[in-house]
């Protein structure tokens, strides 16, 4: 039996992976609906064209910060795998990411989010109690 020292390092692991991936997702989406219609941000035909829409994108701090979270959140993947087995931290991280990013998208984003989408995370959130057990 795993002590609680043990239990709290692994979901706390899991718990921060999972942060960092709807944070950096959350940032990200709303940064390219700040944006808009990328084509808007050309400069001209061909590939000189996509010029326009890089540098916009790159000089938004929600999009950098972001993908900074998204960077955070590949090491932190690789810390937890270090300490985690895989059969549990992949499901469990996966799967919390889509309930956060549910959430997040109702009440950060403002989405509509209806309720067959509710009841699949109440079943992902059963799937991840049932696996971890």
């Amino acid at each position: 039996m795993k002590s609680a020292t043990s239990i709290l390092h692994t979901w706390s692991a899991i718990g921060g992976v999972a942060a960092l991936a709807i944070a950096g997702e959350v940032l990200i989406a709303s940064a390219m609906r700040d944006l808009g219609d990328l084509d808007n941000y050309r400069t001209g035909p061909g590939l000189k064209g996509f010029l326009g829409p890089i540098r916009a994108v790159l000089a938004s701090p929600k999009f950098l910060i972001g993908a900074a979270c998204m960077a955070l959140n590949f090491f932190a993947m690789l810390w937890a795998l270090s300490i985690v087995d895989l059969s549990l931290a992949a499901p469990a991280i996966a799967s919390l990411t889509y309930i956060g990013n549910a959430i997040c998208a109702k009440l950060v984003l403002g989405e509509n989010v209806d309720r067959r989408r509710w009841l699949a995370v109440l079943f992902v959130c059963i799937g991840v109690i049932l696996i971890s057990h």
